[in-house]
């Protein structure tokens, strides 16, 4: 599925029925799905986000910024943050299967249609930016809605799309292509905004401007790239915040703006406290956040995601003046299914197995088998960790341990996979007509597709745990047979499933390229494991393996 973010940032902060109503024009769009609604008082200002695909999307934003023109006055606006328009400003942003030319084109056509049809000024920024000098949103921005009837009489500021002139119940809109922006504030134990102004100029990019050698002006760095900050007092609060934009999370990640801004506070003799995230954030960032902290902490970083993720928000100090909630704020946790198989107790999963029931079957039983395998091999790497005669290899440790985390989660995650693409197939053999080769065909494929992705996984799976138990402590040898036998026995248990799925497919060239994959998989982890299998045998003393 081709999935599109956007995130409209609409200036009303303060009357519900407003931003609410707001969202609402671009949920009632079929397709669409509402993610967040964040609300700020003193900023006046809400952020939406909502994802679907493009056409959706597209369609989305066009009405909520319809709806924003209707009942937003920018004359009566006021808020510590920048604004010049009640639909500021409308990115879109790539997720999955999406590129950013492809988001390009979606804010272009945008714009072309709120000029056409709402009579509006547009500009496009960042990807879409059609002139170097309107990249950046704050450079758009200069003076905002104050400065605006001025700007607009300027050839230099006409619009991209709609006319060149002050509507001042609306202002200006921005739209555009962009990277995953996280907007963050860091909590400060001050109510004064110039102690969060002096941390934010030590940090973003920008930074400040000093006088140099020759008594003029020049600009001086901050610490961070591809970071844009501002301070402020929120009375809601009652703390300053250092109010950042990470505009590129490669470059400067969540944690390293966090760090740096803890860095300038101490240097300054005041303290970080906590922060915020205002809007939505990827699960990766959260991920590299707390493994970031559990290293300086000499913890393994090769832990379950959901421990992962609450190091994170700890050592952030997320929950400081909200609750942090993953399923509400991580993208990705939002999106993901209910997964019914993987949720429940061994107890009751061993007894829906055993029911008379199609699923879960041999495929979510052998995703299951892989699953524990890899939770093996993470163990192995994991208990000699924190001890000094491993410190050499620590690092090595610690790269299999959090391999071991992602395999383990994508074989669980497979469980119901594997079920669901059973009922895509069933509900395929029900569709009448025309249509009907072509559907069971596609979701025969589909139903192989996971059970080979679970078989695949399997060699490396193997690997993990003999390199573990290469790594490891002695006594952990037999978790690492036990891990190699379960990932061969997930192994042929899957190439199973994908045989019997394609056993009617011979003939069709997909099939045989999957069955070929299947059986490559299969060996390679039956090699490898009766190889681990057999050194661990003989090291317990079983001499041959019978």
């Amino acid at each position: 599925m081709k999935i599109v973010e956007c995130v409209p940032n609409i200036s009303e902060g303060r009357d519900p029925e407003i931003y609410n109503v707001v969202a609402d024009a671009a949920a009632a769009v079929s397709g669409v799905e509402l993610l967040d609604v964040d609300p700020g008082v003193e900023t006046n200002r809400t952020v939406i986000t909502f994802v679907g695909e493009g056409e959706a999307v597209l369609e989305g934003a066009f009405q909520l910024v319809k709806r924003s023109f209707e009942l937003i006055d920018m004359r009566n606006h006021h808020g510590a943050h920048g604004r010049q328009g009640a639909t500021d400003v409308c990115p879109f942003v790539p997720v999955s299967g999406v590129t950013m030319d492809e988001c390009v084109e979606l804010s272009r056509r945008l714009g072309k249609r709120v000029g056409e049809e709402l009579g509006l000024p547009v500009y496009l920024y960042e990807y879409a930016a059609t002139r170097p000098e309107r990249r950046s949103l704050a450079d758009i921005r200069s003076g905002e809605y104050e400065a605006l009837e001025e700007k607009l009489r300027t050839p230099e500021f006409a619009p991209d799309f709609g006319p060149a002139a002050f509507i001042p119940s609306f202002g200006v809109m921005v739209t555009g292509a962009r990277k995953f922006l996280v907007a963050y504030n860091v909590n400060l134990n001050v109510t004064d905004k110039r102690w969060a102004n002096r941390v934010a100029f030590d940090v973003r990019e920008k930074g400040r401007m000093v006088k140099g050698p020759d008594g003029t002006d020049v600009i001086q760095p901050g610490l961070l790239k591809a970071v844009r900050g501002v301070g402020w007092f929120i009375p809601e609060y009652g703390c300053a915040q250092v109010s950042m934009n990470l505009i590129d999370l490669d470059v400067t990640p969540v944690h390293a703006a966090f760090d740096a801004c803890d860095e300038s506070a101490r240097k300054r003799g005041i303290r970080v406290t906590g922060s915020e995230l205002v809007g939505l954030i990827p699960r990766r960032s959260m991920l590299e956040a707390g493994r970031h902290y559990l290293t300086r902490m000499e913890r393994s970083p090769g832990v379950p995601e959901v421990d992962v993720i609450h190091t994170a928000i700890r050592s952030l100090g997320l929950s400081e003046v909200s609750e942090f909630n993953p399923a509400e704020k991580v993208v990705e946790d939002i999106l993901a299914p209910e997964r019914p198989l993987a949720s429940l107790t061994l107890q009751e999963f061993a007894d829906e197995t055993s029911r008379d029931s199609t699923a879960p079957g041999g495929g979510s039983v052998a995703a299951l088998a892989g699953a524990l395998a890899a939770a093996l091999a993470a163990m192995v790497a994991n208990l000699p960790h924190p001890k000094a005669a491993y410190a050499k290899v620590r690092g090595e440790l610690e790269e299999i341990s959090v391999r071991g985390q992602e395999l383990k989660q994508k074989l669980l995650n497979a469980i119901d996979e594997d079920t669901w693409s059973f009922q895509r197939l069933m509900d395929a053999n029900k569709v009448t007509g025309e249509g009907k080769t072509a559907a069971v065909r596609e979701a025969t494929l589909g139903a192989a597709r996971v059970p080979l992705e679970v078989a695949e996984a399997c060699p490396g799976v193997v690997k993990l745990c003999a390199d573990a138990r290469e790594l490891g402590m002695a006594a952990s040898a037999s978790d690492a047979g036990v891990g190699a036998a379960m990932a061969r026995a997930a192994a042929l248990g899957a190439a199973m499933n994908v045989r019997i799925n394609l056993q009617d497919m011979a003939d069709d060239p997909d099939a045989a390229v999957m069955l070929e994959r299947a059986d490559k998989a299969l060996a390679a982890t039956t090699r490898a494991a009766a190889e681990l299998e057999a050194d661990v045998w003989k090291h317990l003393g079983g001499g041959e393996l019978p």
